[in-house]
């Protein structure tokens, strides 16, 4: 099990951060980089939730059928 892990998955964020810093090194410069320099996109919160409703709607659906899984195997 990850670190800060509660239901079996890796929650550390190691993969996330190393994909970010691999997309952001560059070999060629010489100087720092700031991957947060410049401009920014901006989203509407209204716009935010809707989008982000079916990634919400699938993670209660993946943590109900792992928990009905886990009940029907181990009888938890």
């Amino acid at each position: 099990m990850g670190m800060g892990s509660t239901d079996g998955q890796e929650s550390c964020g190691r993969c996330s951060f190393t994909t970010v810093v691999d997309a952001v090194e560059r070999d060629d410069d010489k100087e720092s980089y700031d991957p947060f320099e410049g401009g920014s996109i901006e989203v509407d919160e209204r716009e935010l939730r809707i989008v982000a409703m079916p990634a919400i709607w699938a993670g209660r659906a993946k943590r109900w059928l792992t928990d009905t899984a886990n009940r029907f195997i181990y009888g938890r």
